[in-house]
């Protein structure tokens, strides 16, 4: 069972484990909001073109941010730069609450939040990602990526059945509550953190920095291919933005939350737990390549096994609504294992002097793809249905990637060694 199950020796170094039993509060909290914003705005318009603009005001300040974030993570003191972060997201919360408890209504308030807490969000994400090399040695780093995607994760199911649950009985302000207080935690965990100065020679706070991490990312072809497909997953394959219109019209749910609303959005971080948990075997796959493209080829077909549950919803509601889940579980595990694969390739590819700017560039990839996902079903759903485009999206991932993979053989044949420490 050690070789199938997650392996958790990342967890010995205390640094590490401080900041991953924080986020198993914090990121609950997080998927509150994740799931609330967009929740709030289909009640207040009744559109998923509306819920689909949460992509233009994310991935605006994720774009900017995330890439200068990046720089000024190989230049600032990091343990500095993550409290300072990790209080901006804070305030960014308790603003989400406020709004929500004075009744504002204003759809357009909610959005510029939104944007706000990405912003502050863009910048801490590379820091973290960029101090765990610090603390770990390098192949341990499959495992400990794996350990956090699996609490990310579980926050991810665990946010949606709460807020779905709650949103009905309680209302928006106290959901963007929770969440500001779920922060603490992490706050005091990256407060905890030894200083973490960048090693070798340094960048710049200015734009030279960013273009010089861009300049170091065209020489590594494997890390551009891994970013490659990763935008093919997501900006065609993530349907979540069609998650609001599908479980009121296609499954019966109400406007404003309910079941099925929190079902669809936990059926991908299900999948994905499902997949932490019993990824011991991530540590030993050397052909890290062929991993990320199988991945990501079961990622696209389970999204088109997700579309057409939901077209056939009208005749068996129930079967389709659990064949529906079913697909996007099975598509959450598989992007849990290309994640991880992924996030291991960049950490141990850069120098620390240049880890900051790639991970900024790696952040506004993972998280800017579904950005623009958000945008682009959201705009596609009104003129052929939700159904037609989560199948249409998936089916695109997968030619997508084939290509992909025929005109990149480099990444195919990329390997890497498993050699791993056993004590």
């Amino acid at each position: 069972m050690r070789s199938v199950l997650a392996d958790t020796r990342p967890l010995r170094d205390p640094h590490f484990r401080r900041l991953w039993i924080a986020n198993i509060v914090t990121v609950v909290g997080a998927q509150l909001t994740v799931v609330a914003v967009p929740a709030q705005i289909y009640q207040l318009t009744g559109s998923s073109a509306y819920v689909g603009l949460t992509g233009v005001f994310g991935l605006v300040p994720l774009v900017v941010f995330g890439l200068w974030g990046g720089a000024l993570a190989d230049v600032l003191e990091r343990r500095t730069l993550l409290i300072a972060t990790t209080l901006g997201l804070i305030g960014t919360s308790a603003l989400f609450w406020l709004q929500a408890w004075s009744g504002a209504g204003n759809v357009w308030l909610l959005l510029g939040l939104f944007s706000l807490q990405q912003a502050f969000f863009a910048v801490n994400q590379p820091t973290r990602s960029a101090v765990l090399p610090r603390l770990l040695p390098l192949p341990l780093l499959p495992a400990a990526n794996s350990l956090n995607m699996t609490v990310m994760q579980a926050g991810a199911i665990g946010g949606p059945l709460v807020a779905g649950a709650l949103i009905p009985v309680f209302g928006f302000s106290w959901i963007y509550l929770l969440d500001t207080l779920a922060l603490v935690p992490t706050l005091a965990a990256v407060a905890l953190l030894p200083p973490l100065p960048v090693e070798g020679v340094t960048g710049s706070l200015g734009l030279s920095a960013v273009w010089d991490g861009l300049v170091y990312l065209k020489g590594q072809p494997v890390l551009l291919m891994s970013f490659l497909v990763d935008i093919v997953a997501m900006v065609f394959g993530m349907p979540r933005a069609l998650f609001p219109e599908i479980a009121h019209v296609d499954f019966g749910g109400p406007e404003g939350g309910g079941l099925v609303f929190a079902l669809l959005f936990a059926g991908i971080p299900i999948g994905a737990v499902l997949g932490g948990v019993f990824s011991g075997w991530v540590s030993r796959i050397e052909r890290q390549g062929v991993a990320v493209l199988a991945c990501v080829v079961v990622w696209g077909l389970a999204m088109v096994g997700f579309g057409a549950a939901v077209g056939l919803a009208d005749t068996w509601r129930t079967p389709m609504l659990v064949a529906a889940v079913l697909m996007l579980v099975v598509g959450g595990a598989a992007d849990m294992a290309s994640a991880a694969f992924r996030t291991s390739m960049l950490q141990s590819a850069a120098s620390d002097a240049v880890r900051g700017r790639l991970q900024g560039v790696f952040t506004v990839v993972v998280v800017g793809g579904p950005r623009v996902a958000d945008v682009a079903h959201g705009a596609v759903a009104v003129s052929i249905g939700a159904a037609a485009t989560a199948a249409g999206g998936g089916l695109l991932v997968v030619v997508g990637t084939v290509l992909a993979a025929v005109a990149f053989p480099a990444f195919v044949r990329y390997r890497v060694t498993t050699a791993v420490r056993t004590t």
